[in-house]
């Protein structure tokens, strides 16, 4: 696996993240900088990592069929250097087939957000955004593992493992600010 290094080129949070312009911050360099394959970098590449694998909670942003965002949070494990987990689990719900499913199985474009904030701090404030492409994993080895890399995460689905399906998703881009 190549490892992680971080685009050198300065660029605006619009080609960052894809949204309408803003304006850059102007106490950082760069107001984030975008973690892919095979450049140079000021981002610990380990460090962005470490966020995203010892978060809670993340936010999960699919695209609906008929091209709307949907955004919702879940739990989620990272699975090697690549690939992220998340599994319709047992908490409430009023069924299983839940739309960010049909989502992925429409447009497996897929992003997983975590972050961290602080108001007495905001030097501490920082995010981690994976993207890539998701697929529906309802059976199989693939499920098999995705549950035993949630349940070593969180206590509840060792006691409760997840009913439902899990999506994968495999990383290709990595986005971190500061």
């Amino acid at each position: 696996m190549t490892p992680l290094a971080a685009s050198s080129a300065s660029h605006s949070l619009v080609e960052c993240v894809g949204l309408r312009p803003c304006q850059r911050r102007p106490w950082l360099a760069d107001p984030c900088t975008s973690l892919t394959r095979g450049s140079t970098s000021t981002v610990d590449p380990a460090l962005a990592r470490r966020r995203l694998a010892a978060a809670r909670v993340a936010r999960l942003g699919t695209v609906t069929g008929d091209d709307r965002p949907h955004l919702v949070p879940c739990c989620f494990a990272l699975v090697g250097d690549d690939t992220v987990v998340t599994a319709v689990d047992a908490k409430p719900k009023s069924t299983l087939a839940l739309r960010r499913l049909a989502n992925v199985r429409a447009h497996p474009h897929t992003s997983l957000l975590v972050d961290h904030y602080d108001d007495a701090d905001w030097s501490a404030l920082w995010w981690v955004r994976v993207d890539g492409a998701a697929r529906v994993v309802e059976h199989g080895v693939e499920r098999d593992q995705a549950l035993a890399a949630l349940a070593t995460k969180y206590d509840q689905y060792r006691g409760t493992p997840p009913p439902g399906p899990i999506i994968v998703l495999d990383i290709a881009t990595w986005r971190t600010w500061p």
